[in-house]
């Protein structure tokens, strides 16, 4: 059953690509949003309605019970690409079991955690691995105190304001050729928006508690076909060249090492040694209120 009462809801990592669009959706629903930032102003946040921009420390304990008090949600998006095992498990790991706790001290019974596809224990990269090991946190946490707890699983999320599309696109726009580690994983690539449209739906709708859902939308595609579809968007699409593992291994820790944000690292390229697609066990999109779950070629169709 949908709930239409007004909630004052908690958004960790708020203020990042998903973050912004779950804030517009709650925000038109006439929720009060409370996002934590450790930086100020986040302008394109203040201006919402309902929405308050804080600035905390979401990984200090003391703060983050702090900022729980009072709210009737909690929803995570928190989450890292790039990092050492000890950055992976702080984020992914600790975080959600601080915030388990908070939630318990603060008498929240309602958390919302986005995970990842292809969490598992037992992964090949350190972001699986810490991605389950936060869920485990998540449910064990669950099975001690009340805590309506929903896990959400997206694929690769794309949108027009994403780092994956529009890396590749760049890329395509300097180099006469992409040299492509992992060119043949396979992807199930999932739109920002209805990530976000499943999210609200969870915040309305009770009877997604203790469950865990895989959001995927409807294309599954190789990581050479998403890079090719990133070209032809911006009329320059160039050869893609796959590399052998020993050679993409090479290229992720001289990514590591160049200045400026990472953009591969040898962690990405061990996530790709398993596929990023739904497992078809859990229930997805269709069961959070996406209907028609939208197609990655929709939306990125012609040069700009």
């Amino acid at each position: 059953m949908q709930s239409n009462t007004v909630k004052k809801i908690l958004i960790l990592g708020g203020s990042g690509f998903v973050g912004r669009h779950v804030c517009s959706r709650l925000s038109l629903q006439h929720h009060q949003i409370t996002v934590p930032t450790r930086r100020l102003p986040a302008r394109h946040l203040q201006m919402m309605p309902g929405v308050s921009v804080v600035q905390a420390d979401v990984h200090d304990p003391q703060q983050l019970q702090a900022l729980v008090h009072g709210h009737d949600v909690v929803i995570n998006l928190v989450a890292i690409l790039h990092g050492t095992e000890e950055a992976f498990n702080h984020a992914h790991v600790t975080l959600p079991a601080n915030l388990a706790r908070a939630c318990h001290a603060e008498n929240v019974t309602r958390l919302i955690h986005i995970s990842a596809l292809g969490a598992d224990v037992h992964g090949p990269s350190m972001y699986q691995r810490s991605k389950a090991r936060g869920e485990l946190a998540l449910q064990s946490a669950a099975e001690k105190a009340p805590l309506g707890l929903t896990l959400l699983r997206p694929s690769v999320i794309f949108g027009k304001d994403d780092q994956f599309i529009n890396l590749f696109a760049k890329l395509q726009k300097v180099f006469p050729i992409m040299p492509l580690a992992g060119a043949q994983t396979r992807f199930q690539p999932v739109w920002v928006h209805d990530v976000a449209q499943a999210i609200v739906h969870c915040v309305n709708t009770a009877s997604t508690e203790g469950h865990t859902f895989e959001l995927c939308g409807p294309d599954v595609m190789t990581l050479a076909e998403l890079v090719q579809l990133a070209g032809r968007w911006v009329g320059k699409q160039r050869p893609v060249l796959p590399l052998p593992y020993a050679i993409g291994w090479l290229q992720a820790l001289l990514m590591e090492w160049a200045p400026g944000p990472t953009l591969m690292s040898r962690d990405n390229l061990d996530s790709m040694k398993v596929n990023n697609i739904a497992s078809g066990q859990l229930q997805g999109l269709r069961a959070l209120g996406v209907a028609e779950p939208k197609s990655i070629h929709r939306l990125f169709v012609a040069p700009r």
